[in-house]
């Protein structure tokens, strides 16, 4: 299995820093594909609903994402900031996935009162629907369906028309995942990790491409031929002489020349290459037959049978690919077509002539990126809003030459087709170039000239880039939550290739989070004083962001500076309410112009991102002193006791302060030895000190040599006491190293797992109690229980087995099975492979205790 299948045990990326590219099987192992199941009622639903393209988002293997797992009629790459986006977030699907219900938004102006991040990151005009996805009963994610603004549908039409495809979703992705008998809902098993997968919408229906094949001897003018290439010369097979003069006769007088000299190629080159020629079409049955062209393409064969010359040729139907080429070479405007991702697919002469590139050089290309003067983020986003709101869209560009050109464009879920032609200046041309204003839609917006030389990359909406980076900011925690949203939003944004950010820490320059540099390269750059002559030190001290879109110009300003591979840097300071944090360094591989606005939307990020580190470094100095108290809660060292071998786990949650009230403790006893799991509910240093307290009074109680059933029962009291108005849950066994013997008892606390020496785990079904602290006088029932030796006793908080949206029996099931199916012969071994993966899950909502007991 791959890592976007999420397998418990599947391989994880270090760091979370590596893009998942997994296959999209679910995680039961099945090797059938989401795509598989997911690709006919994506379409349906796009059909029904009258929409150019949809998606499919199904939720993540921690459950704190929302993943994209299909798209179909829209680009992968105009939506890569939302291939991932968090359940909690203020997004459409977030909220049809949270609330269970279907959510139309008809245009723009619905969107942007709902969701304004959402809006600030596609500023475009469409409609889009929100179902939420199911499998087994369960909400595993979102089928999400664009249709184009000017013809939206009644809200009341919306769910009828999703409703076929979301139900044909839920058969295919319950039967794709279903598991076992008496495993439980298979809504669990669906999960995804990876990268989005690309679906075709069907292609109209089009005349096909018809190709026959024919075999000529050169010598003998025999020919012989296939039914197809019989059918394209209008020949029945019972009329067929098998001569190249029965070919002939088909071939309009004026073309006869090409097909002869198809001969003399073959002889002269060994190949004949696109002879085009016309040939008579009776299918009209008029009395004057019309024609239709073909084209002869072959390779000359010696030593045939009977002789040396053999052209084995292909007969191709030229009526529709050729024919519309030739049309298209006619007209006085220029014509081009990008395919759905932007490229470029075709272009006549007149669109080489006017934009001043060859064809060869922008096949297959963004015209953006090859045409120096079209490198503005303005007309990439022309591009954008054509795609997704699926709407004609016409702008006006200034040639560096000076006159004008108008584009229109116009699209399908393919690409579109779009046509250049010269025109005259907009209305307040001039002024509008004196002042240095964008490129805009005709006719409110004049366009400017560009500016000469290498410019930015086109990189759509700057200001978007701003709005969504303060968005996921806002998310970010932790310091390095913090960096990895900056390098994750900076370097797609802007067509960056490294990324360092630094901290300044007592006069000094310290590295937090570096992206692409070579090995080593930051090393001389540790720790360097405030008056080192460097541009990031500079860009710091004197609180001013730094621009160099040339090696030259870097070298000029700094002589003697190590250069690396990038051509272009700018240098920001990481300012934070007039406190300087650090600064941050970006670099381009080719020379760079910086506009005006990409200068003023990357100090605008600085500040962002110095605000966001600055906050995050006071949580974790927060953090770091919760942590300790935890730890000292903790016991440090388990006691030795004979006959046993004993270990356990911690790990901290991943929300609020990362800490909790999770803890375990082995106690000697008079009569043994007492085993003791425990969870205060809560996250913060007040669950902490809860916690401390009442591993405490179980240590005193037991120490005492009370009764198990007596020290649980005192313990309530004690927490009831505290009025802390908190609750708690525990598991309590006795146990007699001596005998096995034990006695058990459960406080709200999940059961305890216990594997016998054969391997076999069960669940011990332990009759349970109330949680401490709810009722002052409950009273708590005890269980008896004997120990073989070679057993392994497994006490664990719900953090192991419970994950949102599931039921924590499935979890609590998957804990058995991997506690019977591991070797028993290192508790250690044994514990990490019980929490390996919560330990590398990036997002644990609860703490994970497990204590593990080897009866020997």
């Amino acid at each position: 299995m791959d890592e976007s299948a999420a397998v418990p045990d599947g391989p994880r990326s270090p760091g979370g820093r590596s893009r998942g590219g997994g296959d999209g099987r679910v995680r039961t192992g099945d090797t059938g594909r989401i795509e598989d199941a997911l690709t006919a009622p994506l379409i349906e639903a796009v059909r029904d609903l009258g929409g150019y393209g949809g998606l499919v988002y199904l939720r993540s293997r921690d459950r704190r994402s929302l993943v994209l797992a299909l798209v179909t009629g829209v680009p992968r790459s105009l939506l890569r900031t939302w291939w991932r986006v968090p359940v909690g977030g203020a997004l459409p699907m977030a909220e049809a996935y949270r609330r269970d219900e279907t959510l139309w938004l008809p245009d723009e102006r619905a969107t942007m009162v709902r969701f304004p991040h959402f809006t600030a990151g596609l500023p475009y005009s469409f409609g889009s629907a929100y179902r939420p996805v199911r499998a087994g009963g369960e909400i595993v994610g979102v089928l999400v369906v664009l249709r184009s603004a000017a013809r939206s549908p009644l809200d009341s039409e919306v769910e009828p028309a999703l409703r076929p495809a979301g139900q044909a979703m839920e058969e295919r992705l319950t039967r794709l995942a279903a598991g076992p008998p008496g495993t439980g809902s298979a809504g669990y098993r669906i999960e995804y990790d990876g990268e989005p997968v690309g679906v075709r919408l069907p292609t109209p229906a089009v005349q096909p491409v018809r190709v026959g094949l024919i075999d000529w001897d050169l010598d003998t003018a025999r020919c012989t031929a296939d039914d197809e290439a019989l059918a394209l010369l209008g020949i029945g097979r019972a009329d067929f002489g098998g001569t190249m003069a029965d070919i002939e006769a088909r071939v309009s007088p004026d073309d006869l020349h090409e097909l002869r000299a198809s001969r003399q190629d073959a002889l002269t080159l060994g190949r004949v290459r696109c002879r085009h020629f016309r040939v008579r079409d009776d299918s009209a049955g008029d009395e004057e037959a019309g024609y239709r062209p073909v084209e002869l393409w072959g390779h000359l064969v010696r030593g045939g049978t009977g002789s040396d010359r053999i052209l084995v040729g292909a007969l191709v139907d030229a009526g529709s690919g050729f024919t519309a080429a030739e049309a298209a070479e006619r007209l006085p405007d220029g014509l081009f077509s990008l395919d759905q991702d932007g490229r470029l697919t075709y272009a006549n002469r007149r669109c080489e002539e006017l934009l001043g590139g060859g064809r060869e050089a922008l096949l297959g290309r963004y015209p953006w990126e090859v045409i120096t003067w079209l490198r503005d983020p303005a007309y990439e986003d022309r591009y954008r809003a054509a795609m997704l709101s699926q709407e004609q869209v016409s702008f006006l560009v200034r040639h560096p030459a000076g006159n004008w050109l108008s584009f229109v464009l116009y699209p399908d879920v393919h690409g579109l087709t779009g046509r250049v032609h010269p025109t005259g200046p907009p209305t307040g041309a001039e002024a509008g170039r004196e002042a240095g204003s964008a490129a805009g839609l005709v006719p409110e917006a004049a366009a400017v000239a560009p500016p000469p030389g290498p410019v930015a990359a086109a990189r759509a909406g700057a200001l978007y880039h701003v709005v969504q980076m303060a968005s996921v900011l806002t998310q970010a925690v932790t310091v390095e939550d913090v960096c990895r949203a900056v390098s994750e939003q900076l370097l797609p944004a802007f067509g960056v290739r490294e990324l360092a950010l630094y901290t300044v820490r007592e006069g000094r320059m310290y590295l937090l989070w570096e992206s692409g540099y070579p090995e080593g390269f930051l090393t001389p750059f540790e720790g360097v004083t405030l008056d080192t002559q460097l541009p990031g030190v500079h860009a710091l001290t004197t609180r001013l962001p730094l621009f160099f879109e040339s090696p030259e110009d870097l070298s000029l300003a700094y002589p003697g500076i190590t250069l690396d591979r990038m051509s272009a840097w700018s240098f920001l300071p990481l300012i934070a309410s007039g406190h300087p944090v650090g600064s941050c360094i970006l670099g381009w591989e080719t020379p760079h112009r910086f506009t005006a606005d990409e200068r003023s939307a990357l100090t605008a990020l600085s500040g962002l991102a110095a605000q966001a580190l600055e906050r995050a470094r006071l949580y974790d100095a927060e953090s770091a002193v919760a942590r300790g108290l935890q730890e000292g809660l903790l016991p440090h060292r388990l006691p030795a006791v004979e006959g046993l071998r004993t270990t356990g786990r911690y790990l901290p949650g991943t929300q609020g302060m990362a800490i909790g009230g999770d803890w375990y403790d082995v106690i000697t006893t008079g009569r043994g030895v007492a085993l003791v799991i425990g969870d205060v509910e809560g996250h913060s240093v007040g669950a902490a000190a809860v916690m401390g307290q009442l591993r405490s009074a179980v240590h005193a109680f037991a120490a005492s040599e009370w009764p198990p059933q007596e020290v649980i029962t005192h313990t309530n009291r004690h927490l009831a006491e505290l009025e802390a108005d908190v609750c708690a849950t525990c598991c309590y066994i006795e146990l007699d190293p001596r005998t096995g013997r034990a006695f058990a008892v459960r406080a709200g606390h999940p059961p305890p797992l216990l594997r016998h020496p054969d391997g076999h785990a069960e669940t011990l079904d332990l009759v349970g109690g109330v949680m401490l602290g709810v009722q002052s006088d409950a009273v708590y029932p005890v269980t008896a229980l004997t120990l073989a030796p070679g057993s392994v006793l497994a006490l664990y908080t719900d953090g192991l087995v419970e994950q949102p949206g599931s039921d924590i029996e499935i979890g609590i099931e998957e804990v058995r099975r991997c506690l019977a199916d591991t070797p028993a012969d290192s508790v250690d071994h044994l514990a990490d492979r019980l929490v390996r993966t919560a330990r590398r899950a990036r997002e644990r909502p609860d703490d994970v205790a497990l204590l593990l007991t080897a009866y020997r």
